[in-house]
């Protein structure tokens, strides 16, 4: 399940997203600090092109949704980007199950919530599990691009997936 995060969920997101693990596959690879993520929540309660969402397994907190860039209603097509993590300590042997749900709730979230026609997101090359699910779950990868992440050049691919694919 996923529901809106609340000033609750606030560190929770954070300590995930900063978990070694999290961190190795993220485009940002810094500790985020709490100084760095107060800034960054406060300005998501502001924005309304972002949505970030708490995923729940078993009634319990365990992952976060992030959608930015959402263009605004009326918008031809409507699109967003989109992230999401998992709390890696809390799930242990569940890691697998929740990952494959997860995406799959946000996947849906972007097209019936959202009304998205199109929701990207981007990879590292290096994270072949992540890529080889996004192509399972019909996304394609449509861009690829280096860019510099912990100090080296990194190959980064952007991926897609529409709200046809969705239906099919």
């Amino acid at each position: 399940m996923l529901r809106p995060a609340t000033e609750a969920d606030k560190e929770l997101v954070r300590v995930w997203r900063n978990h070694p693990e999290v961190q190795a596959v993220s485009l940002q690879q810094e500790e985020i600090t709490p100084e760095m993520h107060e800034r960054w929540w406060a300005a998501v309660q502001q924005d309304p092109s972002r949505q970030v969402l708490v995923y729940e397994r078993r009634g319990e907190p365990a992952g976060v949704v992030n959608f930015f860039d959402i263009t605004a209603e009326g918008s031809s097509p409507r699109s967003a980007m989109w992230g999401y993590y998992l709390d890696n300590e809390g799930l242990g042997g569940a890691l697998l199950p929740a990952w494959m749900q997860i995406q799959r709730e946000g996947v849906r979230y972007a097209f019936e919530e959202l009304g998205l026609e199109v929701l990207e997101g981007e990879v590292l090359d290096h994270n072949e599990a992540v890529r080889s699910m996004n192509r399972r779950s019909g996304f394609t990868e449509v861009e690829s691009y280096e860019r510099e992440i912990g100090g080296r050049p990194t190959l980064v691919h952007r991926i897609r997936r529409t709200r046809d694919q969705q239906k099919a």
